[in-house]
């Protein structure tokens, strides 16, 4: 929890979200992201200052429980001073107890948003999901917690200007702004009239650019001319002498296919997953993870 602090921007998590929005489908399997395509309203984790502390943060753990379909976990919410925004002992259930920064007392309308996060922890124990390692893991739980309609409070969360500042989370706001994107762009929902944070809506209008641009990616023939023209190169070096494109410069790669014609591998753009399709010209691609048909160019 940044608090006061200087507050990172850009991407730099980046590969390890586009990973983990890889391993929710693998997980889950397509019919089960399809569940959450309604986020969590405004008006079920709303908490005003009138509101009973402890009774309230009760209710707004049992409506994101029950938005995670956690029917048979019961949350205990307790406050105490620590570093960190929030922290949940992960048991067999189906109690677990929760604990929330004293910062929260007087802070109340960020409770869900830390409360989405913690319980998103429990929703991935429970699927034994899980990335190596205590930084790779949180980056996974914020984008399993906005990618299936919850992790919009998180973005929310996020305030900054000249005297302070506030963020919950691992990601950045940008890279909040691009997971949340990437559910508005799959489910056709506007996030953005959810936002009371100024700095929130900035940095989800930037994620969204961000998110836009993986589906003007060649060989998709969405592709902007630049794309096009540097696709075209490549393809006909790899033609010519089997040379691939450094890895760090263009998402796809060129590869030969035995005696058969050469084929281009590259990312999905809604799941990430790679796809391999022969260089042929025109053809439909269908992803066998997240099914988004794909109109390319090859």
């Amino acid at each position: 929890m940044a608090n006061g602090g200087p507050v990172r921007h850009g991407y730099p998590h980046m590969e390890t979200v586009r990973a983990a929005i890889t391993a929710l489908y693998k997980r889950l399997s397509y019919d089960t992201v399809r569940t959450f395509a309604t986020s969590v309203a405004p008006v079920d984790v709303a908490f005003c200052d009138t509101d009973d502390l402890y009774l309230g943060a009760q209710r707004v753990a049992r409506e994101l429980v029950r938005h995670y379909r956690l029917p048979d976990a019961r949350l205990i919410v307790s406050f105490r001073e620590m570093t960190h925004a929030a922290n949940i002992e992960l048991t067999a259930g189906p109690e677990y107890f929760v604990e929330l920064n004293d910062r929260f007392r007087t802070h109340r309308r960020d409770i869900g948003a830390a409360l989405a996060h913690e319980i998103m922890h429990v929703y991935l124990h429970r699927l034994d999901l899980a990335f190596a390692g205590t930084r790779e893991n949180e980056i996974l739980t914020d984008t399993a917690t906005t990618y299936l309609g919850a992790g919009w409070l998180l973005l929310d969360a996020y305030r900054e200007d000249g005297a302070s500042s506030q963020k919950l989370g691992y990601l950045t706001p940008e890279e909040f702004g691009y997971v949340l994107a990437k559910r508005s762009l799959l489910f056709g929902e506007d996030p953005s009239t959810w936002f009371t944070s100024a700095r929130a809506y900035e940095a989800y209008a930037e994620g969204l650019a961000r998110a836009r641009r993986d589906e003007r990616q060649p060989p998709l023939t969405a592709a902007g001319w630049a794309g096009r023209r540097r696709y075209a190169r490549d393809r006909r070096h790899a033609q010519e002498d089997a040379r691939v494109p450094a890895a760090d410069a263009v998402p796809y790669r060129f590869s030969p296919d035995g005696h058969g014609p050469l084929r281009v591998s590259f990312p999905c753009p809604t799941c990430h997953q790679r796809i391999r399709v022969p260089v042929r010209g025109r053809v439909r691609a269908r992803c066998s993870l997240c099914r988004t048909v794909l109109e390319c160019d090859t």
